[in-house]
């Protein structure tokens, strides 16, 4: 490519998020952002979209492949695997008595299920007669009950091996008590098993209490880790390909990053890792713009995301569940399968650009969560999509330019989305085009802003001291009607937030988390011992990121799971710095006791327990500057022209002034109702709201008296009813 830059000197980053219907690419080097991509996320060979996004922003930028030295990349690979079952075959093995512990599971009847007849519960997560037994016993404290059987378990290996299974998840009782007999049995089956196996044992994983846990996490890690790493392998081979030899890093589902060969062994903790992106992005931004307390919205082609964000730090749960059932974005303990390991605490639900909306037998509209995808996609995409989707919505509102999106790599049919929403919609509704597709928009709104309220709200927060970071193609479309609906005052939409995810995977430090269970009263506890342990967990954790916990780069993070003695669950408490002396055990359980009030509301005393001591090694690396700026911008916002767009405070059409993202500066001003676009996304300014850009190029919608139309600027139109 001639006009290339000729550096040699690298330092330049990619970003590259899969979701479920775009795929986006975000390249940045020593002066910022240099290109973006996004293109559709090709789901039978996702490498595909990305080598296509990889190489339209290395062609935008005039950069050669080998000047890029880092290569972030966030996947739903994992949760995909385990929700379409698309995993491996994989064996179970554990002690003697406990072999129908997986198969039995543990289901809760939520929703719609509690009330049918003839309910079947669901399909357990390995097939009994692929669990295994072996003669073996430890007790709660580690000591050993009964002997480990090594003839058994050789038994039970070439058994395992006749079979043709080629994956073996091992978790014995007590296990993270003493890894002993664990440790044995993963030795003997590495020895009969073929040497390409996959032996996963509870204690590498996840060497915490309570057993079905801890199985089920070790049998998922089993079941993806396979998938993963040849999925990793492969794309690093289609990347060096094209010229792109930086090793490719993992996004994490609690934030942090980590190398392909670490995810591939701990593929369980790359479950959440798109949404986590999501979340790291609107943290940077509210700290960025002086909001370190923020709301993370972000809406895709295919679902929403919400998390909280308090003092410039995600929240973090340390047990989710994958494929759960549960209220509007929640997931509820019983449902799903459980994992056990740090994940940014977000909500979601099926509501994005590709929701499809439909009547129900009684008439009633529903959006989602049944999506279009990105094949066939939404009707307008002219892809072969019939069915009206929340994007088919906003091109008939006038929210969307349809030569402009997804930055220019697609034009949007107006004329096949008025078909779809007259056809399956107005008709049958008997109502105008546009109150139908309203319609549409304001029940997405609704089911979003549940996922704000399970958040939020659910959790005794108050969201109206939050900002709303808005981000995904979708978000700053309809982010100032979901703050409305909580009287959040101000919208912060960040430059190239169409690309959030992406952008966020490069404001990322490599990060991993280790675990032990150590259950012993904190008044009676070694304290000698407890160091002991949260020296060799940092250790291992920093052995894996290949640092020393000691170098100047790397941050080490302590805290311990603590429980009021005689309660079975507990809360997760930062361990101050220094030394575990008898003062810093006595701060834990103040700050401990103060936790506890926060959560549940009342103020306990009493003696308390550690449970599991925890520790978080992070590699801080240097990154490039994020967004992307105006090369050059106008004294005074000027609008490069208008659109036709329809508010429900007018109940009509108005010509409303439409402004190009890049050519707005700080201090430029936008009164409601307005349009502001870019190449990724587009911002909507409700009547009632007002658009300003402040010094780092984010956009920020603050919320005045509702209704009227203080710009003057949006007048009406005639409305044209058309027959469906």
């Amino acid at each position: 490519m001639p006009g290339l830059h000729e550096s040699d000197t690298g330092g330049y980053a990619l970003g590259f998020d899969v979701g479920g219907t775009f795929t986006d690419v975000v390249l940045a080097g020593p002066e910022g952002q240099v290109a973006v991509a996004k293109c559709l996320s090709t789901h039978d060979d996702p490498t595909e979209g990305i080598i296509t996004g990889v190489s339209a922003a290395l062609h935008e930028a005039r950069i050669e492949p080998r000047q890029v030295s880092r290569a972030v990349h966030a996947t739903t690979l994992a949760t995909n695997a385990i929700l379409e079952r698309r995993g491996v075959r994989v064996a179970y093995v554990t002690t003697a008595g406990f072999r129908s512990l997986l198969p039995l599971g543990r289901y809760a009847r939520v929703e719609e299920d509690r009330y049918d007849l003839y309910f079947d519960p669901p399909v357990p997560p390995v097939p009994a007669e692929d669990c295994f037994e072996v003669p073996e016993r430890l007790d709660s404290a580690g000591r050993v009950l009964r002997a480990l059987d090594e003839n058994a378990v050789r038994r039970v290996a070439e058994t395992i091996r006749g079979r043709g299974i080629r994956s073996v998840a091992v978790s014995l009782l007590h296990a993270y008590a003493n890894p002993g007999h664990e440790r044995r049995v993963g030795e003997i089956l590495r020895e009969v098993l073929p040497d390409d196996a996959t032996v996963v044992v509870s204690c590498d994983i996840w060497p915490e209490i309570r057993e079905y846990e801890r199985a089920t996490t070790t049998l998922m890690s089993a079941y993806v880790g396979p998938v993963m790493v040849r999925y990793l392998t492969r794309l690093q081979e289609r990347l060096a390909e094209i010229g792109v030899t930086a090793k490719v890093q993992v996004m994490e589902s609690g934030g942090g990053v980590m190398s392909a060969d670490l995810a591939g062994r701990r593929a369980v903790a790359t479950i959440e890792s798109g949404p986590a992106a999501g979340v790291l992005a609107a943290t940077f931004t509210g700290k960025a713009a002086g909001r370190p307390d923020v709301i993370s919205f972000d809406m895709g082609g295919t679902t929403a995301k919400a998390c909280v964000v308090r003092g410039g730090r995600p929240d973090i749960t340390r047990e989710f569940h994958v494929g759960g059932k549960g209220s509007f974005g929640g997931r509820r303990a019983g449902t799903g399968v459980p994992i056990k390991v740090p994940a940014i605490d977000l909500a979601e639900v099926g509501a994005g650009g590709g929701s499809i909306a439909w009547l129900d037998d009684g008439g009633v509209l529903h959006v989602g969560p049944r999506s279009a995808g990105s094949s066939p996609g939404p009707a307008c995409y002219g892809l072969g999509g019939a069915d009206p989707t929340v994007t088919d919505a906003n091109l008939i509102l006038g929210y969307l330019e349809p030569s402009v999106f997804a930055g220019g790599t697609m034009t949007l049919a107006p004329e096949l989305a008025e078909k779809a929403i007259d056809q399956r919609l107005a008709g049958p509704l008997g109502v105008e085009r546009a109150r139908a597709a309203y319609a549409v928009h304001e029940l997405a709104n609704a089911t979003m802003g549940s996922a704000v309220h399970v958040v939020t709200v659910q959790r005794g927060i108050d969201p109206r001291g939050f900002a709303v970071v808005a981000s995904g193609g979708a978000g700053p479309m309809h982010a100032a009607r979901v703050a409305e609906r909580f009287d959040i005052p101000t919208v912060i939409v960040p430059p190239s937030c169409g690309v959030g995810s992406a952008v966020g995977l490069l404001a990322s430090d490599l990060s991993t988390d280790r675990v032990l269970t150590h259950l012993v009263p904190a008044d009676e506890a070694d304290l000698g011992e407890v160091e002991r342990i949260f020296t060799e967990l940092a250790s291992s954790a920093a052995d894996d990121l290949g640092v020393r916990p000691d170098d100047p780069d790397v941050r080490v993070e302590r805290s311990a799971d603590v429980r009021f003695r005689g309660q079975a669950h507990e809360l997760t408490v930062v361990v101050p710095d220094g030394p575990v002396d008898a003062d810093a055990v006595a701060q834990l359980s103040r700050a401990f006791s103060e936790q506890y009030r926060e959560a549940y509301g009342t103020a306990m005393t009493g003696p308390v327990e550690l449970v599991s001591l925890r520790v978080r090694v992070t590699q801080v690396v240097t990154k490039v500057p994020l967004g992307r700026r105006p090369e050059s911008f106008t004294e005074k916002a000027e609008p490069s022209g208008t659109r036709r767009a329809w508010f429900p405070e007018y109940s009509d059409y108005r010509n409303t002034p439409v402004y190009d993202r890049g050519r707005l500066g700080p201090g430029h001003l936008m009164p409601g109702p307005a349009i502001v676009e870019d190449r990724e996304s587009t911002v909507i300014v409700p009547p009632g709201w007002e658009a300003s850009v402040d010094s780092g190029f984010n956009i920020l919608l603050n919320r005045g008296d509702a209704g009227g139309d203080p710009s003057g600027t949006a007048t009406a139109v005639p409305s044209r009813r058309q027959a469906p």
